[in-house]
């Protein structure tokens, strides 16, 4: 296949970012970026040297493929119209506003032919890449995720806003449907929910304690999983990776020594590799990394921890 032929829909703070990467890809023909901002598409168009246009419908017949960073309203109706001519989409998270509209979503690319990638970005986080042939059958996780607060994601909880990306990771590590929930929630700086914490219990008996705030002084992004062989732990933050074992020798009577293996990784670029794999699945006809499949599962666990919070504070 010869160069892809790609667009961004909504080139506001992270969508100037996904212009940048596609404008750098081999693998990308960079054609235009969209925007209802005519400044906003001016500017970056300007800076990238490619079209610029304010009705998304302008591409429909110009490319091959999209990113749609745009609110998350429109993400059904924007994706649909592109979906629906077997165009490739890379949608950012959360997939949709509803369950609903993630299911048809998801149809309309399986009856297309098209890729529909979701951009649950802390999947292409190096610390989590690193631990493949590592991880089986997790017990226990533990997840924290703090951050300051940023009136950029205060439309919706803080669920939609940080724990979604938690959430995501933890249902893709387990590997099995969720079998209970609980949930607790203040809010303390918007009108919504800004500090959460969840408790995840899945079919096969592993159990996860979630939590997410986004009323914290500085950021945090930590998660522990904990299986038969190993204590694993990681800062997506700071791009490290702990991997402890139980060792031959004993640390008291009865009580083995403990084996530890720490790395850091280069800082990286984890949305351009997002868009990468996005591209090689195009070119070689292969699911995503985060299929749109993936991003409804993360929505339906998300939408039901919002149900609880919202019937224990009501």
């Amino acid at each position: 296949m010869s160069k892809i032929k790609t667009a961004v829909i909504g080139v506001g703070y992270l969508g100037k970012f996904h212009a940048q990467k596609y404008a750098a890809l081999p693998d990308s023909e960079l054609i235009a970026v969209c925007d209802n901002n005519t400044g906003n598409a001016q500017k970056i168009a300007s800076e990238l040297g490619v079209e610029a246009i304010t009705d998304y419908q302008g591409l429909l017949d110009k490319v091959d493929a999209v990113s749609i960073v745009v609110p998350t309203q429109k993400h059904y109706e924007v994706a649909k119209m592109f979906l629906e001519r077997s165009i490739h989409v890379l949608l950012e998270k959360p997939i949709t506003v509803t369950v609903e509209e993630a299911q048809q979503l998801v149809d309309i690319a399986d009856k297309n032919k098209a890729i529909l990638q979701v951009g649950h970005l802390e999947r292409f986080n190096p610390a989590i890449l690193a631990l493949e042939g590592t991880l089986k059958e997790p017990l226990f996780i533990e997840s924290h995720r703090v951050a300051p607060f940023n009136p950029r994601g205060a439309d919706v909880s803080v669920i939609l806003d940080l724990m979604i990306h938690d959430i995501d990771i933890i249902l893709d590590i387990v590997g099995k449907p969720v079998k209970r929930i609980e949930a607790k929630g203040v809010a303390v700086l918007s009108n919504d929910v800004d500090i959460a914490n969840v408790r995840l219990e899945f079919e096969n008996g592993c159990v996860a304690n979630v939590t997410a705030s986004r009323a914290g002084m500085k950021s945090e992004r930590k998660m522990r999983i904990f299986q038969s062989d190993a204590y694993i732990a990681i800062d997506f933050q700071n791009k490290k990776l702990g991997i402890h074992r139980k060792g031959n020798s004993e640390m008291f009577p009865g009580v083995a020594n403990i084996d530890s293996n720490e790395q850091t990784f280069e800082q990286g670029d984890a949305l351009m590799a997002e868009i990468e794999a996005f591209l090689k699945s195009i070119k070689t006809n292969t699911p995503p990394v985060v299929s749109g499949a993936d991003g409804k599962r993360a929505l339906e666990t998300a939408m039901e921890i919002t149900r609880l919070l919202d019937k224990n504070t009501n």
